[in-house]
């Protein structure tokens, strides 16, 4: 049985955490996300990072501290340790409107997990942010404003998007030109699929979450 969602917050822009942990949920505080999510009264299980931001070492019975020297950010580390606990779709959150390199090292990672057959999303103030590869996105008909495609990878081929403003048919997108940018919703049920390669998806945050299917 597939377990629940890996909620992770990280020190990033506090934007709002709209979500509380389920039974079955697993709630990781990123450095600095420790923190916020003591302010918030939500419950969490797992403290990870270097603790640079925070400036100290969490008194939390499940602490992991890293090495400020590493490969990883603290936010990959913390996606490896949700994987080794057994989940495959991640919420992010606080994870933008810090600084720009750690937001696009947090796009690598949707872009990593949508890979390995995961799902990531990472929420910014006004957008989520998703990655596909081999997948489609469906989206409900209650989705309103816009919705951006691109390609992470150099090329994405076999692109459809069904049920938007604009609609493409087994089209080529590559990642130096921005053909997906600024689509709209129509009130109809919306699909974004692609076939081979890995999509980055922006949708206003507001929308019902889409869901994730085979090609």
């Amino acid at each position: 049985m597939e377990k629940g969602i890996c909620y992770l917050v990280g020190a990033g822009g506090d934007y709002g955490l709209d979500f509380y942990p389920k039974e079955g949920d697993f709630v990781i505080g990123v450095d600095a996300g420790f923190r916020l999510l003591r302010q918030k009264g939500i419950p969490l299980h797992l403290a990870i990072g270097d603790f640079d931001t925070l400036q100290y070492t969490p008194d939390f019975p499940n602490t992991m501290a890293l090495e400020a020297e590493k490969d990883d950010t603290d936010m990959r580390a913390a996606v490896r340790e949700g994987i080794r606990a057994g989940y495959r779709r991640f919420h992010i959150y606080c994870g933008t409107g810090g600084r720009l390199d750690h937001t696009i090292a947090n796009l690598q990672l949707l872009a990593e997990l949508a890979r390995e057959g995961m799902q990531g999303i990472l929420f910014d103030r006004d957008c989520a942010i998703t990655a596909i590869t081999g997948k489609t996105l469906v989206f409900s008909g209650e989705g309103e404003g816009y919705v951006s495609v691109f390609s992470h990878s150099e090329q994405s081929e076999g692109v459809f998007l069904k049920g938007l403003k604009y609609e493409l048919e087994d089209a080529v997108l590559k990642n130096t030109y921005p053909l997906g940018v600024s689509n709209e919703f129509t009130g109809r049920e919306g699909r974004i699929s692609v076939r081979k390669g890995t999509l980055l998806v922006f949708f206003p945050r507001q929308c019902p979450l889409p869901l994730l299917v085979d090609f």
